[in-house]
């Protein structure tokens, strides 16, 4: 039932029919806002990200035509959120979940600066992706929640039903792995 609702919302977007955006709107609405809450802690500020998500979904199908809407629009509202962030924070730094994660990360790449300074950004996409292919569902989740969503490592913890101290132990694992995989990769450290 799932899939079919999302099937019928992008073809009326396809058709450039404003019920589908409704529906869309309707479907996922809350989904939009906790992804960005999760990276702004600001309700005014994810609600313009998800506002100004729409508009892009609008704009972008056509000519595109996801095949997983909810991730699709997941990465829509999650670059919104982090440019927004980016914006309302480039003078004072530290601290927050984005910050954590982002530093957490920063010990599997190469640098100190951002991640797409030193390769594109689709590559390090799949490359990240071909590496989470490999690992199982628990520590696929967990990676993705922590790096994507920003998810405190209680929240993790809890949704997963493991104590926050195995997640921590397996996030560290993780990087180190990554890490090890990007050199195989050929990509400098």
């Amino acid at each position: 039932m799932r899939q079919d609702d999302d099937i019928q919302i992008v073809n009326l977007l396809f058709a450039r029919q404003e019920s589908g955006l409704k529906k869309l709107e309707e479907k996922y609405n809350k989904y939009c806002l906790t992804i960005a809450n999760r990276i702004l802690f600001d309700n005014e500020d994810s609600k313009e990200c998800v506002n100004d998500a729409w508009l892009k979904i609008w704009n972008s199908i056509p000519p595109n035509r996801p095949e997983n809407l909810a991730g699709y629009l997941a990465k829509i509202v999650r670059n919104l959120a982090l440019n927004c962030y980016e914006k309302k924070h480039a003078a004072k730094r530290g601290g927050g979940q984005v910050e954590m994660s982002y530093d957490e990360l920063s010990e599997c790449m190469a640098g100190k600066g951002r991640v797409d300074e030193n390769l594109e950004k689709n590559e390090l996409s799949c490359i990240i992706s071909k590496f989470l292919k490999q690992k199982g569902e628990q520590k696929r989740t967990i990676f993705i929640q922590r790096y994507f969503y920003f998810a405190e490592i209680s929240d993790i913890a809890d949704r997963m039903g493991m104590k926050e101290s195995s997640v921590r132990s397996a996030l560290s694992r993780m990087r180190k792995e990554l890490k090890n995989y990007l050199e195989q990769e050929g990509i400098a450290i």
